[in-house]
């Protein structure tokens, strides 16, 4: 019975060991990138964001480490605003074969963090922006992000382009995603997105998350 006993709690050390490594390296404030699909909405937004060559992300979110415990502040199509676990979080991005990469705030900018964690969770509850053009009452993932680190100018809104790079023309699957909603293509209005925030000079590669 005390040789069972043993066992278990054993396997329930292990099992905690490896949960807390898969979290290694991570900090309180760090930006979690997600690497970009090839396909569909996400090839789409890397098509005509993508900035550098190690750069082809279609997601951001932004840790909390509360505690022994992390979480993912971010604004995704399912759930919206929200703040999610770090373990459910990552497993989701490992379910649709997708990575992750830290990237932190450099030294000088490491004052926005508790700022712009409380503005992050105070956008919580808030519905996603299916639109991707800017309003007051819903938001995307880098729309979130660049809010929650708006009083600090840590990221700045710049005209998006909807442009393809290969083409010289409107993406035809933006063509086609704001023709179906009766939207004209945001050509030129204010935004962000991941990749032009993972080319801010005010952040570092940290490395990618095993």
């Amino acid at each position: 019975m005390g040789k069972n006993i043993l066992v278990l709690l054993l396997c329930l050390v292990l099992v905690h060991c490896a949960s807390y490594s898969k979290f290694d390296g991570v900090e309180h404030g760090d930006l979690l990138f997600v690497t970009a699909k090839q396909e569909g909405l996400s090839g789409a937004i890397n098509n005509v964001t993508q900035k550098e060559a190690q750069s082809n992300f279609d997601h951001i979110g932004l840790v909390e480490k509360s505690g022994k415990d992390y979480f993912v502040l971010h604004a995704a199509p399912r759930g919206g605003s929200q703040r999610q676990p770090m373990s459910d979080f990552l497993r989701e991005q490992e379910h649709h074969g997708q990575r992750v990469v830290i990237y932190r705030l450099k030294n000088p900018y490491q004052n926005s963090i508790p700022y712009a964690i409380e503005k992050a969770k105070s956008l919580v509850g808030k519905d996603y922006n299916f639109d991707y053009i800017l309003n007051e009452n819903t938001y995307y993932c880098s729309d979130f992000i660049e809010r929650a680190f708006r009083k600090y100018q840590i990221f700045k809104l710049e005209p998006m382009t909807f442009i393809d790079p290969k083409t010289g023309e409107t993406n035809a699957f933006w063509k086609d995603f704001y023709q179906k909603k009766n939207l004209e293509v945001p050509e030129g209005q204010p935004g962000c997105n991941p990749n032009g925030l993972a080319a801010s000079e005010k952040l570092e590669r940290i490395k990618i998350l095993e």
